[in-house]
């Protein structure tokens, strides 16, 4: 591999301009990357720590739908850590309706609408990012690679299942990884060569030669019938001319696919939250050597009180969790659950399987099962949540078809009575 390059000649662009609608109720107020995960993070957490930990410093944040709460976030909790006398910065760009003044169109007319202020940093590679998955990766190999191959364009890239593969862009590639064909989200996905089972899905993940990817979205923006998408339109157009590469993703250390999640769903979103509380979970969050940087409000530490013994007892416990700053367990039993910032749990409640946003405060007696439940909410006293699909449905909350409750922050004490 050749030494490793001067990140100044890279420029970050991270699409986040999603409505994450599958999310609804979770992105009724807020952008899908703005969501919380993991207890004290928010999603675009992960891919803005993978550009920092990669050496990126220069970085552009495409917001478009619903973007307050993500831009106050980027601003109180990322800004600090780039300087940008040194011409670094993390700079959230709003929708400049350059084009007929049309909100975005596709991911490619995303980043074309703002080809003048990628032009203005004079980069030499373009490395363009979801600001919605959660996963880990060193970006500097990816580009690493790409100037290896001699590549205009490198797609990062992961085994899927077949079954899996129908929702991702599918590539069929030669022995060197060179790509030979794409498919998006194809209803039979082109399987790996030697592996029947499995297909090469693209994470959404590009590296592009600058001058080319503007000359490209240049030329996509002339198209009448184009989606002006990068899946669809963009990566089709340049496969036979142009040399264009798969770059595996794999973990590290294991060797084998690596941890990557796509949480576009409740249900997709609720299991990679509960991921995190097994003994040896696949996303080390307590990694040292690849920390994951958020915003941290000015917390206390948590507190968990009351060590009654005897049946009818208080106990303040926490079993199989992560609690997060600022939140007190006062008498109450979580497990195998994720508690965000400041958090109350009252005397005698209980709560399994869920995870609780920032300042929800159960009262007392109440029981919570397979939950979530969004910021600032209030759980009235002896209230039951997660026990009776019918009842939670009545109360006006969103009951999935796995079972799961969802409370969104909207819900006031007056909607936990049956309709």
């Amino acid at each position: 591999m050749p030494s490793r390059i001067d990140m100044q000649e890279v420029l970050a662009v991270i699409l986040a301009g999603g409505k994450g609608s599958r999310l609804d109720p979770l992105t009724r107020d807020r952008a899908k990357p703005a969501v919380p995960f993991g207890g004290g993070y928010r999603i675009i957490d992960f891919t803005l720590s993978n550009c920092l930990n990669s050496g990126i410093r220069k970085n552009l944040i495409l917001t478009q739908y619903k973007a307050m709460s993500l831009d106050r976030h980027i601003s109180l909790g990322w800004q600090r850590y780039l300087c940008r006398e040194l011409g670094e910065f993390i700079d959230v760009v709003p929708p400049q309706q350059r084009i007929d003044e049309h909100w975005y169109q596709g991911t490619a007319d995303a980043v074309y609408q703002n080809i003048y202020t990628m032009e203005k940093e004079r980069p030499t590679y373009v490395v363009i990012l979801a600001g919605d998955h959660i996963y880990k990766m060193d970006y500097m190999k990816l580009v690493e690679q790409h100037i290896e191959t001699r590549a205009d364009l490198t797609i990062g890239a992961l085994r899927t299942d077949l079954e899996a593969a129908t929702q991702f862009g599918v590539m069929e590639v030669d022995s060197e990884h060179r790509l030979l064909g794409f498919q998006e989200k194809p209803a039979h996905p082109t399987s790996i060569p030697g592996d029947a089972k499995h297909a090469l899905s693209s994470m959404g993940i590009y590296v592009f030669n600058a001058r080319f990817l503007f000359e490209q979205l240049c030329l996509d923006a002339t198209r009448p019938n184009s989606k002006h998408d990068f899946g669809r339109d963009v990566i089709p157009m340049v496969i036979h001319t142009h040399r264009v590469f798969a770059y595996p993703f794999l973990d590290e250390n294991r060797k084998k696919d690596a941890y990557w999640r796509d949480v576009g769903t409740l249900d997709a979103y609720y299991d990679a939250n509960m991921d995190l509380i097994s003994v040896d979970p696949l996303l080390n969050l307590y990694d040292r050597h690849w920390p994951i940087r958020t915003y941290q409000a000015n917390y206390p530490p948590p507190k968990f009180v009351f060590a009654e013994e005897g049946e009818t007892a208080r106990r303040g416990q926490a079993l199989d969790s992560i609690i997060c700053h600022g939140t007190i367990v006062s008498g109450g039993h979580v497990e195998r659950s994720v508690l965000g910032p400041n958090v109350r749990i009252n005397s005698y409640s209980r709560v399994e399987d869920s995870l609780l946003f920032e300042g929800v405060n159960v009262g007392r007696h109440a029981k919570i099962r397979r939950a979530i439940i969004d910021k600032e909410v209030e759980i009235p006293p002896g209230i039951e949540i997660g026990y009776d699909r019918e009842l939670d449905h009545s109360r006006g909350f969103l009951v999935t078809e796995s079972g799961l409750t969802v409370i969104a922050k909207t819900h006031g004490v007056e909607h936990f009575a049956a309709r």
